[in-house]
């Protein structure tokens, strides 16, 4: 009978009850019953199911939603596990020990968050990937700043925002890309439109990680666990300079647009080679620890906690995760329930400061109900398109608007793709690092109060009268 239906748009009600759905289930999964979100998120997915099917969408097609919103997460999915080998062969073959004991001996404990928050930094650019900066740079900088007496919410927060800031405003980037692809402008228009307010959300964050160095950084505590830590590194493994060599190579393959997988794997085979010749590993080790890991067993409990990780093992909890809330977006997508809400949103944003807030929220929303940046990006781009054309607002409005909701707070959302490799990465859970990862959370704020106070908003009329664009136009 339901293939006979004719199929319509859900209802507003019916879109509201999924999403409202999805968040009760995962709310009293979390903080009533503190347990894991899978299951939730597939109570989730049946009422979204029901509610398509309410509106005559064939269970057919419900599934080819569930089952393309997979598809989108799988290169996703590659990279978590394959980061997980990554993280466990690392550590056996002393990379992320040489990491952690020269980063000890050289970042003091009042410039540590700053630093790491810059180091971060210049690596996202270089390599226009917060996902390899946070999995490479970021677990030793978390062990660090472990061993520096740092609660590690707030190490993973300045990790995060210089991840965040490279991602999004590197051209190596596939977010930095992918925006202005899906509005209509060009890559270096964009990046220099959003410069404005990122340059903002940045400054602030500085200062803050600066003066959050002062209140937690330095003493004799601090040091003398830096000292332990050191003396069960020297212990357990033969710390040399050429083991900084396998990061590097990740940096300069990414660098030269070599895809992440092969980067990677790159990566761990240098490792491998290395801590054979300067460890002593066996090829058995290194297969161990590819797959469960590597256990630390130095008898120093600061040690043995920093280096007891890793492993494609480890990332199946979060695969699972993915897999779970891409099937809930994929239906989202699919029975279009998302567009429907945003479509009421539309009708009642006006002005311009009042467009750019509804992009910002449509963004974040999307990354709360599709669980995955880079839907987020396509969907808040073609549905919002038309709107900025029709308002004469210039693409790049959008684009940077997109870019500075769908591409930071991913990470912020523990069931998204996101913020589901990072806590699984850097080992923080999402809800503990989110307060601290300022730039992520700024980023959005700023940007909105540029639309209400209309600072750098570009009308298409201004753009088109400017030289530059003329000459582009011509060129076209």
């Amino acid at each position: 009978m339901a293939d006979k239906r004719e199929k319509r748009d859900p209802y507003l009600w019916e879109a509201l009850v999924s999403i409202l759905g999805l968040i009760i289930f995962i709310s009293l999964a979390i903080l009533r019953y503190e347990t894991d979100a899978h299951v939730p998120i597939l109570l989730g997915v049946f009422v979204a199911a029901m509610i398509g099917m309410r509106a005559g969408y064939t269970w057919k097609e419900i599934e080819t939603g569930m089952l393309n919103g997979i598809t989108n997460s799988l290169q996703a999915i590659v990279i978590l596990s394959i980061i997980g080998i990554l993280i466990g062969v690392w550590i056996l073959s002393g990379v992320v020990p040489t990491l952690l004991y020269y980063g000890l001996k050289i970042l003091h404990p009042t410039i540590f968050l700053p630093a790491a928050l810059i180091i971060c930094s210049i690596t996202s650019l270089a390599t226009g990937s917060s996902w390899g900066t946070s999995g490479t740079i970021g677990i030793a900088l978390i062990g660090i700043g472990d061993g520096l007496g740092f609660p590690l919410p707030v190490v993973a927060g300045a990790v995060l925002s210089g991840a965040y800031f490279g991602d999004k405003m590197s051209p190596l980037s596939d977010t930095t890309n992918m925006a202005p692809a899906m509005v209509g402008t060009d890559l270096y228009t964009h990046i220099k439109h959003m410069s404005y307010t990122t340059g903002v959300s940045y400054a602030l964050t500085l200062i803050i990680e600066i003066a959050l160095g002062f209140f937690y950084g330095g003493g004799e505590t601090s040091m003398d666990s830096v000292n332990t830590i050191l003396t069960g590194i020297d212990a357990q493994f033969s710390v040399n300079p050429l083991l900084l060599l396998p990061p590097l190579i990740v940096m300069a393959l990414a660098f030269k647009k070599i895809p992440a997988v092969p980067g990677i794997v790159i990566g761990i085979i240098a490792a491998a080679i290395l801590g054979a010749i300067l460890q002593g590993n066996s090829f058995g080790n290194l297969l161990s620890a590819a797959y469960g890991g590597y256990t630390s067993n130095s008898g120093v409990e600061a040690v043995d906690n920093l280096l007891t990780k890793g492993g494609f093992q480890s990332m199946m909890y979060t695969v699972s995760l993915v897999i779970c809330a891409m099937m809930f977006g994929g239906i989202m997508e699919k029975t279009n329930q998302l567009r429907v809400v945003v479509s009421v949103i539309l009708k009642k944003a006006q002005s311009t400061g009042s467009v750019i807030t509804a992009t910002i929220l449509t963004a974040i929303g999307s990354n709360l109900i599709l669980c995955d940046q880079y839907m987020s990006i396509v969907m808040t781009g073609k549905m919002y398109a038309q709107s900025y054309t029709d308002k004469g607002l210039h693409p790049k409005n959008l684009s940077r608007a997109i870019e500075d909701s769908a591409t930071v707070t991913a990470n912020l959302v523990p069931w998204n793709s996101g913020g589901a490799y990072q806590a699984a990465t850097l080992g923080v859970p999402t809800i503990a690092y989110l307060p601290f990862n300022f730039f992520c959370w700024l980023t959005p704020v700023v940007s909105m109060l540029y639309g209400w106070f209309n600072i750098t908003i570009t009308p298409l009329e201004e753009e088109a009268e400017t030289p530059d664009a003329v000459a582009a136009s011509d060129s076209v």
